[in-house]
């Protein structure tokens, strides 16, 4: 063989030698990379959808039952109101306790908001408790700084794509009984990535019997709203 020959063919094999370690290190990262931004992606769809359960939790506490819509979930966080008991003394300050007791064997009729009245006109050796209204979004994510409601009703990563929420009240064991769910798809959650990888992880999730994405809450069986990651 002239060594012309011999040299284009030992470059012919270079490149094919490269070409094939190049594809063996693609065929092994690629699953790497897809769990690496599945885990990414699920954390921020598990942050709105803890977010969502709260917002639900604090609405049922105020309309006795759960909401079908994000859009009722924003407009209760903007304008509706939470009941919140503020408990002013300690019932282990005796002192306090007296005069409290004392107060009111002046005027049996006395309630916890009449309580507030003196206490806010000078009178600091009162123990009570009162229930008052305030705003929800003074009371909800005060300390998030990452909190957006109008964010709430859209699947992180997927281009718009909406929350899928339900709300039910199911008889379960003789009582009715307020249920909520709000799902996340990985159709949807993992748009962009590798669709058969995605396809592959949905079969394994319907394999296990269970639901193909993220999901909080269950309105076919009872859970305490936990989360499907929980």
């Amino acid at each position: 063989m002239k060594k012309s020959v011999k040299i284009i063919v030992e470059i012919l094999l270079l490149v094919a030698i490269v070409f094939l370690v190049n594809l063996i290190v693609k065929s092994i990262m690629k699953p790497v990379n897809f769990n690496k931004q599945r885990a990414y992606r699920e954390s921020v769809a598990i942050q709105r959808l803890k977010d969502i359960r709260t917002l639900q939790v604090a609405f049922k506490s105020v309309n006795g039952r759960f909401t079908s819509t994000v859009d009722s979930l924003k407009q209760f966080y903007e304008n509706g109101q939470m009941a919140v008991v503020m408990q002013v003394g300690s019932m282990d300050d005796s002192v306090a306790v007296a005069h409290t007791e004392k107060v009111k064997r002046g005027n049996r009729k006395l309630t916890g908001a009449d309580l507030y009245k003196l206490y806010l006109a000078g009178d600091k050796l009162l123990v009570f408790s009162v229930e008052s209204k305030i705003p929800v979004r003074d009371t909800l994510f005060r300390s998030r700084t990452d909190f957006v409601v109008d964010s709430l009703k859209y699947i992180p990563f997927s281009g718009g794509d909406e929350v899928l929420m339900e709300a039910v009240t199911k008889m379960v064991s003789g009582v009715q009984v307020p249920l909520f769910e709000a799902k996340m798809p990985y159709r949807s959650l993992l748009k962009g990535l590798d669709n058969q990888l995605r396809i592959n992880l949905d079969h394994e999730k319907m394999d296990q019997n269970r639901y193909e994405g993220l999901q909080v809450g269950s309105i076919s069986a009872p859970n305490n709203n936990a989360g499907n990651w929980e």
